[in-house]
């Protein structure tokens, strides 16, 4: 996917290679996040020191669905080390902004209907019937809503299956009539 660039350069020698760079920059952006959908450049030497060499300073607004993600970095003698750690900033913006995107989208465990075939309370575990007929452990701690002491074999309940290195267990056991998926 080919998003909208603008590279805006000022008081700058125009050089192929800096446009080129600033291109590959924003490719490796884009390959890292689907969610880029503009992307504006500027480059300039506003100030011409005596005693330093040219200083560049960097602008890079990155459009996201409802953000904008903006970086300026400022006084680099060196127009490539300049965009090299703008662009490594605006990458790490990227990433916070994909953690957070990732934490709104998470996607939450089914919860399954089954029923305990086997409990012993004075160890504080049990085994529940999956809808499917797998076998799951749980313990004291996994029931929610009631006293694990209140559970009886028979009981249908309802539960969230995962996966630990001792096989199928359930979690946030709750006693009572549920209903399945329809």
């Amino acid at each position: 996917m080919q998003i909208p660039l603008q590279i805006t350069v000022r008081d700058v020698n125009q050089s192929e290679a800096v446009e080129a760079r600033i291109r590959q920059k924003v490719e490796k952006l884009e390959e890292f996040s689907s969610h880029i959908i503009s992307c504006r450049v500027v480059l300039e030497a506003p100030h011409k020191h005596k005693h330093q060499g040219k200083q560049y300073n960097l602008r890079i607004d990155i459009g996201v669905p409802g953000n904008e993600i903006v970086v300026n970095r400022d006084h680099h003698e060196d127009v490539f080390v300049a965009l090299r750690d703008g662009f490594d900033a605006a990458k790490r913006q990227l990433e916070e902004y994909e953690r957070r995107m990732q934490r709104k989208t998470k996607t939450h465990s089914p919860e399954l209907v089954g029923q305990v075939l086997r409990l012993f309370p004075e160890d504080g575990i049990g085994f529940i019937a999956g809808p499917d007929g797998t076998e799951l452990y749980f313990d004291r701690a996994s029931v929610v809503n009631s006293p694990f002491e209140h559970l009886k074999e028979g009981d249908e309940v309802k539960f969230i299956e995962t996966i630990a290195a001792e096989g199928a267990q359930a979690k946030r056991v709750s006693i009572g009539h549920h209903h399945g998926p329809q």
